[in-house]
């Protein structure tokens, strides 16, 4: 990039095809043995993925066949529905075009999804739309034409493009703390609305819901007990230098390393749990943890909650907060209590 960086993160679901496009293209160049210029691969399959984004090619496929690639969310529309009843101001902002989020939402949501909502802006160009004061917003009418009205309010029922939150904030008034706004991408939806205009944060984590499945299964369980156990007894008893104990400690490291292989295995073999290196928390959750305040697998979550109930944040134990492993097998009150709650989670 012109910055200079040499990396870039593949963390949304749009990385899947491109990951997938550029394997399998690397992979036919290795096997055919023909010489090629990895930046120039990287270039050509990030050019032909946007091209498909900005000719409308992908938005025209799924259209086509859309019970194919968009799922039916009863539960989508009972959680929308809930919170309009109650009061609650709804808007949805999203980088699509107004055909393919009418059609699709209609879909999702039914047909007068809608009304539903106080404010939709479509083809927002966000993480651009956040920063950039320079895009004023144009109402696109029933036949996705775009119109040259200069816009003094926004109104419900109304289709808007582009536009920016600065002039969200002014015609809506909408600001601050009481704003909770839900994406699925922690850079693109929410980094710059929790560190620049203070809104809280919601993260849609579509895995959520199956490692917290597995999570739930009694091996799970098992397994992340005894090798909290196991972890315990190494830290206890490795004072002792005799050759009896150092060739249990031996047995127990080679279990120990075992143990979490498997742990890994529980949820991908390759990469492991989305959330978790073995005891260390991946970089996106570090990066979640920064830019989101709450988060869950979809928005029918919301459907387990009053709309007036208020998430607390929880207090994360410091190492130096956790009571130590010695003095737990020292006192006899050695227990896991998190694996016990954990089973509570669904």
């Amino acid at each position: 990039s012109s910055q200079g960086n040499t990396m870039k993160q593949f963390m949304d679901i749009f990385s899947l095809p491109e990951m997938t496009l550029l394997s399998c293209v690397n992979e036919y160049f290795l096997k055919n043995n023909i010489d090629y210029e990895p930046v120039h691969l990287y270039k050509d399959v990030k050019d032909s993925i946007r091209d498909v984004h900005i000719k409308g090619i992908m938005y025209r496929a799924i259209e086509a066949d859309i019970e194919k690639y968009i799922c039916y969310a009863e539960q989508t529309r009972a959680v929308l529905a809930k919170l309009a009843d109650h009061g609650k101001k709804m808007f949805l902002i999203t980088n699509s075009p107004s055909s393919f989020v009418d059609k699709g939402m209609k879909f999702i949501v039914g047909k007068d999804w809608r009304d539903l909502f106080d404010v939709v802006i479509v083809q927002a160009e966000k993480p651009n739309f956040f920063n950039d004061k320079r895009r004023p917003f144009r109402k696109v009418n029933e036949r996705g034409v775009l119109l040259w009205d200069k816009i003094h309010k926004l109104q419900k029922g109304q289709i808007y493009k582009q536009g920016n939150l600065y002039e969200f904030l002014k015609l809506t008034g909408w600001r601050g703390s009481k704003v909770l706004y839900f994406g699925d991408h922690i850079y693109s939806d929410l980094a710059d609305l929790t560190l620049k205009h203070g809104w809280r944060t919601g993260a849609i984590i579509p895995e959520l819901r199956s490692e917290i499945k597995i999570m739930n299964t009694e091996k799970y369980i098992q397994t992340m007990t005894w090798l909290q156990t196991l972890t315990g007894l190494l830290e206890h008893m490795q004072v002792h230098r005799d050759p009896d104990s150092q060739m249990i400690l031996e047995e127990w490291k080679k279990e120990r390393k075992e143990m979490r292989e498997m742990n890994r295995n529980f949820f991908n073999a390759q990469f492991g749990s989305l959330f978790r290196t073995d005891e260390n928390p991946t970089y996106f959750l570090r990066r979640l943890s920064r830019f989101a305040d709450i988060y869950m697998a979809s928005l029918s979550c919301l459907l387990n909650y009053e709309p007036d109930y208020t998430f607390y944040p929880r207090r994360t134990p410091l190492q130096h907060e956790l009571p130590g492993w010695s003095d737990q097998l020292c006192t006899g009150t050695f227990r896991i209590p998190f694996l016990q709650e954990a089973v509570q989670i669904k």
